[in-house]
């Protein structure tokens, strides 16, 4: 029970942006157990302290590229879009990223800005792992996309699971 009441507790992936808000997503294990478990383990280790959003097209996008540390556990084994409750890549929806083959997430971790259906498919699907729903974390999701856009980058100070 302790560790079902851990489990439970831990609902929310809180990312704290430099000066322009804070982005606080529902994770969504019942859509992708293991993805979830992936990236809160990444968080845990505290792998995205520091860190920048640098992309900013259709998707604010942050992990490791660029930064010269390693992950620590390797790529993400599974792709989770078509098993369990699917998620469409719609606004506010957080997602894992990969290269051209489905089964090698990694750190990289992306949000939608907007309507991304193509994303379920392309690539064997980019597989939702949590939600923004409140109107604060999204509009602090269009504030790091406009950042972003003027100067290449926005600073994350620390995210958290809670």
């Amino acid at each position: 029970p302790k560790v079902a009441c851990d489990a439970m507790a831990r609902q929310h992936m809180v990312i704290e942006t430099e000066g322009l808000g804070t982005i606080t997503l529902r994770l969504r294990p019942d859509a992708a157990p293991e993805t979830v478990k992936y990236v809160t383990t990444c968080v845990d280790d505290r792998l995205y302290d520091g860190r920048h959003f640098y992309r900013s097209d259709f998707v604010i996008q942050c992990g490791l590229h660029g930064s010269g540390v390693a992950n620590p556990h390797g790529d993400l084994k599974v792709n989770e879009t078509a098993s369990g409750t699917r998620i469409s890549n719609d606004r506010g929806t957080a997602a894992i990223a990969h290269f051209d083959v489905p089964d090698c997430g990694n750190t990289e971790f992306f949000i939608n800005l907007g309507l991304n259906a193509h994303l379920d498919t392309a690539y064997g699907g980019y597989c939702v792992f949590a939600v923004a729903e409140d109107p604060g974390s999204l509009a602090a999701v269009d504030a790091v996309a406009a950042a972003v856009k003027r100067q290449g980058k926005v600073g994350i100070r620390r995210i958290v699971v809670q």
